[in-house]
């Protein structure tokens, strides 16, 4: 079994010891005792538990605060009283409602302990090919995700394989139920990623969804893990995506596929979340008439209104792959009869990785500003989360995890309060600064490592570093097409025409070089490097300045970290500091690389005549 304790996150206040209760009333109880006697309040606050309704209300009256609601909402509003108690707010009266249903952690966990694009140290919950937890780690985890509201988790990789489709299945389906009672009380909820293949290994041979022997299989399995689990928020697919088998396999739709698991989930209330992350992974690099993010959409625009009312469509935000820049996924402004689920990625896969510091929720707002009202009825995000002490590898990148939780609840990205809210919590000697730190990182990495909508310029397998051309020969489909003369890839009419997935007013902004985004213009154009940008600048000049001036203010960002020793843990201090000169070394080889590989290419100067390598 696993141990380490983790720190307190950004709830300082809270005992390291397990809460009384087994329920989330018990909790909320246990949690205001102990975070108002850490703080020295003398404040009267009284618990109004009706019902298990998740929304609650911060009322005063006489003097007394009341927070009144169902179970889990006392406990989340006793979460949101303590966290303004303790950086020094007034009572945050009002009434709270979450904006989505599931607002979902995924967890892209291995059973043998490894965790697929994990960068904070190895599963919180598995090792040796079995359910293995330290459980005071757990609680913290739990107390860590309801403070902000998350309510459901996927704990284990959305591409199973053996052994891990043994989970639900005895004797691990005990195991499991054992690891959802102690989420239980915090309001959590398990899903769990199933293989669509798994029937094929077993009694009916196949995994055919119109198979009837397939159908009551899962329909067994269903009934033997609600048995067990009867709080199960479902499961969640992938299918026929890099390699993993689908309806696809058996000449099936998707609606198919997925409908025949929805139905087995839905005599005891389950959601199937199928994800849309399906697209040609042996794409020809000399074809020019596929492109890849036209490919969720082609797939699943055309099956609207066939899919059963618990199949929820799991779609990632962007029409590629988490890059640093993208534009919306069409696919959530389409699908109107159709439920969907927007997927985020709190793993920096493409964002430097937890070492480089990035903060996301300057995203996400950028994502919700384009998305339509209704683009999305659930929320989940891939988890950032290990057994690293620090949570995440990076202390700030806690943050993140953070502002995630504040925005599925609120439907809404609001980066600065978010921010400044889980600083001063956090690091309340230095809040205003860290917050600055925050707010400025996504910049500074997007400058040296993904400018004017650049994706996919890193190293293969790994994704972090720059290789100009490590994917562009490659199978993915993730190419930029550099040549001696232009770059981009035309997305427009006389292109791919992938903006005409889009609704009108985007597709005319994007379309158009005048109104494009100057951080998509090279996502949605193909454009001469002495094409002139709206501030007068070639746009090769544009590429060199950005690269010197993030390796620039990288070195910016380190510098303001180091100036405040001695206004946090030093321990902490002196882990980040450890990555801010991974960062800084990172974002000088990026400036350099790319600088030189456009040099190379265009045989075009810099006009200020900073060193480039020839």
């Amino acid at each position: 079994m696993k141990q380490a304790s983790g720190t307190p996150a950004w709830l300082p206040f809270l005992p390291m010891d397990i809460p009384a209760g087994n329920s989330s009333a018990q909790l909320a109880r246990s949690e205001l005792a102990a975070g108002l006697a850490a703080l020295a309040s003398s404040q009267r606050v009284e618990l109004e538990v009706k019902g298990a309704d998740e929304g609650y209300d911060i009322l005063l009256r006489e003097g007394t605060l009341h927070i009144r609601g169902g179970e889990p909402g006392v406990l989340y509003g006793t979460y949101t009283l303590l966290q303004a108690l303790a950086r020094g707010e007034p009572a945050p009266l009002g009434n709270y409602r979450p904006r989505y249903p599931l607002r979902m952690l995924n967890h892209w966990d291995n059973m043998d302990g490894s965790v697929e694009r994990g960068y904070a140290g190895g599963s919180l919950f598995f090792n040796n090919n079995r359910l293995a937890y330290d459980q005071a780690r757990i609680h913290r985890y739990a107390r860590m995700l309801a403070s902000v509201g998350i309510n459901a988790i996927c704990l284990n990789n959305v591409n199973v394989r053996p052994p891990m489709d043994g989970l639900i299945l005895p004797p691990q389906l005990d195991d499991l139920a054992g690891l959802a009672n102690l989420l239980r009380p915090y309001g959590i909820r398990l899903l769990v990623c199933v293989d669509f293949a798994m029937p094929a290994r077993h009694e009916p041979g196949t995994a055919d969804p119109l198979s009837p022997q397939v159908q009551a299989w899962w329909a067994l399995r269903a009934k033997q893990v609600y048995a067990r689990i009867p709080d199960l928020a479902g499961f969640v697919v992938k299918a026929d995506s890099e390699h993993r088998p689908g309806p696809h396999t058996y000449g099936r739709s998707h609606a198919q596929g997925a409908n025949m698991l929805a139905r087995a989930l839905k005599p005891h209330g389950g959601l199937l979340f199928w994800r849309c992350f399906v697209y040609n992974c042996r794409q020809d690099w000399r074809d020019r008439q596929t492109d890849r993010p036209k490919a969720a959409y082609e797939h699943y625009a055309p099956l609207d209104g066939q899919f059963d009312d618990n199949v929820v469509l799991q779609i990632k935000s962007g029409p590629v792959d988490f890059q640093v820049r993208e534009p919306v996924s069409p696919l959530l402004h389409a699908l109107p009869q159709t439920k969907k689920a927007l997927e985020l990625q709190l793993a920096q896969e493409y964002t430097g990785q937890q070492i480089d510091l990035f903060y996301q929720a300057a995203q996400w707002q950028d994502i919700f500003r384009q998305l339509p009202p209704g683009g999305a009825d659930y929320i989940a995000a891939v988890s950032n989360l290990g057994d690293d002490e620090s949570w995440c590898g990076h202390d700030l990148a806690l943050a993140n995890l953070y502002a995630f939780g504040r925005t599925a609840w609120r439907g809404e990205s609001l980066p600065g309060r978010y921010a400044m809210e889980w600083a001063a919590l956090s690091f309340p000697e230095a809040a205003g600064e860290i917050t600055k730190l925050l707010l400025a990182s996504p910049h500074v990495y997007e400058k040296y490592a993904a400018p004017l909508g650049l994706g996919f310029m890193v190293n293969p397998q790994t994704h972090y570093g720059p290789s100009p051309e490590g994917y562009e020969y490659a199978l993915w489909g993730t190419y930029h097409r550099a040549n001696h003369e232009a770059i981009g890839i035309d997305r427009g009419p006389e292109g791919t025409n992938f903006t005409a997935q889009y609704p009108l007013h985007l597709r005319q902004r994007f379309e158009r070089l005048t109104t494009c985004p100057d951080r998509l213009l090279l996502f949605f154009h193909r454009l001469r490097y002495d094409q002139r940008l709206a501030d007068g600048r070639s746009l090769l000049q544009r590429i060199y300045d950005d690269h010197f001036e993030g390796a620039q203010e990288a070195e910016a960002l380190q510098a303001a970290w180091l100036e405040l020793a001695g206004r946090v843990p030093p321990e902490v201090h002196a882990r980040v500091a450890r990555r801010f000169e991974m960062q800084v070394q990172n974002a000088r080889e990026w400036r350099d690389v790319i600088n030189t590989y456009f040099y190379r290419k265009s045989g075009i100067p810099d006009e200020q005549g900073r060193l480039i390598h020839p």
